[in-house]
């Protein structure tokens, strides 16, 4: 059954010492719009919200969020297996089950606010003409939601230049208005098999086979657990500034990968994770699925470093083509998204006001 607390539960059902039966419940605040108060169909037992992990009431709303979701279910360029559209609403759906305590965090991290927008539709007038659009409706995104932290699911991993370009122009108009130098060049932390260092991929630029390469004059890379690259990509991480790479098998000899990761990192991280990433053990579900990928706990504990150890503007997760009948891959993907956001309060207890924008 989704994640819904005890609490809500006996409401619903009438049978909780707080709550009378016949009482509205909680799920009013989403079937309650637009009805006459008092309407017999806001006693309705409806269904948890498809938002991020089924939030619903102040915590789900735009004022009353820390950080904002905006699915972007695009694909156009992929090479191999398709699907990658179907990635946000699988994330979406899965989060609905993950239970809202952390073990890890001894808490509920979700009780900070999480908005999910409605998924972005961009033109079919060919790639370049779609990252166009969506690099001046990310921007438009993060004027919009202030202070609050920002995070995109693909789609395939094409949305990312257009995220990190209007990142970057954001980041230089906040610096500009406070009257600040900024600390360096933005790094993009890149947890992907796959480097996507090549200048453009069968015919399309902006394919998601080159979504890295498109950002090098913007922004420094770093890539963890890369396993599949061609030789055009290597002589670019060879010629050009900027580029860092951990290989996927030096990972597993001891976790000194970790610092060294770290270590490249400049004081602002974009985070961009590819489930390919993974080991396909563990996700199956993405277009080209790479063995000798990347692990459950080491990966989380790299993360938490890296968000208490930098400040993580934005992040997106991306590439994940649901598989009919396999949820495993979802969940997982699912879970990571919450436990980043946990480790991003962690790091930040006085996140920006939920009710500040710019």
């Amino acid at each position: 059954m989704p994640n819904r607390s005890d609490a809500r539960t006996d409401r619903i059902t009438g049978d909780s010492a707080g709550g009378a039966a016949g009482d509205p419940c909680p799920t009013g605040d989403s079937l309650a719009a637009g009805l006459p108060a008092g309407s017999p169909l806001t006693r309705l037992p409806v269904e948890l919200p498809h938002t991020f992990m089924g939030l619903e009431g102040h915590e789900a709303t735009l004022e009353g969020a820390e950080a904002v979701i905006l699915p972007v279910p695009y694909e156009s360029t992929t090479s191999y297996g398709g699907g990658t559209r179907e990635g946000p609403r699988a994330i979406l759906e899965a989060s609905r089950y993950i239970e809202l305590y952390d073990q890890e965090l001894d808490g509920e991290p979700i009780r900070r606010g999480v908005h999910t927008l409605p998924a972005l539709e961009l033109t079919r007038a060919g790639s370049t003409a779609a990252m166009a659009e969506l690099e001046e409706a990310y921007g438009h995104f993060l004027e919009g939601i202030g202070s609050r932290f920002p995070v995109m699911f693909g789609g395939e991993h094409a949305v990312s230049a257009p995220a990190i370009r209007a990142t970057v122009r954001h980041l230089a108009q906040r610096d500009q208005a406070a009257g600040r130098e900024a600390p360096g060049r933005l790094s993009v932390l890149q947890l992907d098999a796959h480097s996507d260092l090549r200048d453009g991929y069968e015919g399309a630029p902006w394919s998601h086979a080159a979504f890295a390469y498109r950002c090098l004059d913007v922004a420094d890379f770093v890539q963890v657990g890369i396993r599949a690259v061609s030789s055009e990509e290597v002589a670019v991480m060879r010629e050009r500034d900027g580029i860092h790479v951990v290989w996927a098998d030096h990972m597993w000899e001891n976790d000194a990968w970790m610092d060294e990761a770290i270590a490249a990192l400049g004081p602002r991280v974009y985070l961009t994770v590819d489930v390919d990433y993974f080991d396909p053990s563990l996700v199956p579900s993405t277009g080209t699925p790479e063995p000798g990928g990347g692990d459950w706990y080491r990966t989380l504990r790299f993360l938490r470093r890296v968000f208490n150890e930098r400040e993580v503007v934005g992040m997106d997760v991306v590439e994940l083509a649901p598989t009919p009948g396999l949820h495993a891959p979802d969940f997982l993907v699912a879970k990571l998204v919450y436990k980043l956001l946990g480790y991003h309060w962690e790091a930040n207890p006085a996140a920006g006001s939920a009710g500040e924008t710019s």
